[in-house]
């Protein structure tokens, strides 16, 4: 997901070119032939994550769902259009960068009249600041069938771009994500300065506007003014930004770099951790699960245990 722009909602009925123009064209002959059929199938719509921006980082599943839809809504200020290429050549395809949810909801009954097929891409991840809450209880609202295809998210991208893991052993086995409050207000009970006081690993989205206020919560709640920050901008984008710099020089970073949207921030003690030994658990040749098997057997007479452990439950 772009990390630092919402995925705006889409309009109702028009179509738009796939170069990211917004130039607005009558629906094609074909389409209106289609949707007048005598034997109208049932209308859904697919919530495809997109990835953070890499068209090649769209999962094979999500470019099915794109290629055989009927209509496209696209958020071309967050999805890059070599994504479109997925798409058919007739379908129609609508832009949601200048449009409101109640516009989406008229897309989304026109679709359950139709009997549209319809892909509504998502940046990133569709789980995570995507605006998918509404469009689902609108769904519902209607009985639209819908679903949904998990995508790669922004934090993922960056800690791929960092080249390291975010969840390191015995330093940092917890990650936050979550943003400050500027525009949007947040639940009293996710205040950014008691988030801070766990001092583990930190991924703020939506955050990097007031960026002197943001260090000072952070510093507030408890986070040291030498910890490790990445700043990853538009990442898997050309114009990928990769920034580290220490807390206390957050603020001046973002500013000498001009970064006031569509940006990640990540910090916590887990960036900082380097070539020391920071074993896994799971893998040690002392460590006995139900594939590798150590001591009595009767300890894993239960398969299905997770107290016997496995590959992917150990720290």
């Amino acid at each position: 997901m772009s990390a630092d722009a919402h995925d705006d909602v889409v309009g109702s009925g028009t179509d738009a070119t796939r170069d990211g123009s917004g130039v607005v064209a009558p629906a094609s002959a074909e389409a209106d032939d289609r949707l007048g059929a005598a034997d109208t199938p049932e209308g859904r719509v697919v919530f495809v994550g997109a990835g953070p921006g890499a068209a090649d980082l769209i999962t094979l599943r999500g470019a099915r769902a794109l290629g055989e839809a009927d209509v496209v809504v696209w958020p071309r200020s967050l999805v890059p259009p070599e994504v479109m290429e997925h798409a058919r050549e007739d379908a129609e395809v609508l832009t949601s960068d200048d449009h409101t949810l109640e516009d989406v909801i008229q897309l989304f009954a026109r679709a359950k009249r139709e009997g549209l097929n319809v892909c509504r891409l998502q940046s990133g991840d569709p789980a995570i600041y995507a605006t998918l809450h509404e469009q689902i209880n609108a769904c519902r609202r209607m009985d639209l069938p819908y679903e949904i295809v998990p995508g790669v998210g922004s934090l993922s991208a960056m800690a791929a771009a960092l080249g390291q893991e975010l969840t390191v052993p015995e330093v940092a086995q917890s990650l936050i994500l979550t943003r400050r409050a500027v525009r949007v207000p947040m639940p009293e009970n996710e205040r950014l300065q008691e988030l801070a006081g766990h001092g583990t690993t930190m991924a703020l989205y939506l955050s990097v506007r007031r960026p002197r206020e943001l260090v000072a919560d952070l510093l507030a709640g408890g986070y040291a003014p030498e910890t490790p920050v990445a700043i990853g901008y538009r990442v898997s984008w050309p114009d990928e930004v990769l920034l580290r710099c220490r807390l206390d020089e957050l603020a001046a970073t973002l500013k000498s770099h001009k970064i006031t949207t569509q940006a990640l921030i990540v910090l916590g003690p887990g960036l900082a951790a380097g070539e020391e030994e920071r074993r896994s658990h799971v893998y040690r040749p002392n460590y006995g699960h139900r594939y590798r098997r150590l001591g009595s057997p009767k300890r894993y007479k239960d398969a299905g245990d997770s107290s016997s452990g496995d590959e992917s439950t150990g720290p």
